[in-house]
């Protein structure tokens, strides 16, 4: 899996990176399907917000953590992205096992009334 950093007034050193991989691996071992990750790292009045977008089973997912402190933030954002693919992955499993609908009475009055007997 491909993880993307990118920041915006702040500067992404090696620490930053190896920890921002570090939370997304288990993702990877979760979710074999995902190709990429991109991280934006904002700070903006103090605050560091951490965006993380991916495609998962052709949906965009997106989601967000606020901190103080940036290593939190990515924490919270890690979190969050981890809760909404297992989300959608449950949406898809749930799609493949609908219950078949059927034209047929299910009543046993109306089967026998249906029945042709001499």
């Amino acid at each position: 899996m491909k993880v993307n950093i990118s920041g915006h007034h702040v500067e992404i050193s090696n620490g930053v990176k190896e920890h921002v991989e570090q939370k997304l691996a288990k993702l990877a071992s979760h979710f074999p399907s995902l190709i990429s990750i991109d991280s934006i790292i904002t700070k903006e009045h103090g605050e560091f917000q951490v965006e993380l977008v991916t495609n998962y089973e052709n949906t965009r997912i997106a989601t967000s953590g606020n901190d103080k402190v940036m290593y939190p933030a990515i924490a919270k954002a890690a979190k969050k992205l981890d809760a909404a693919l297992s989300h959608r992955k449950g949406q898809v499993k749930g799609d493949l096992h609908k219950k078949p609908v059927t034209d047929a009475p299910e009543i046993a009055v109306d089967i026998i009334q249906g029945m042709e007997l001499n």
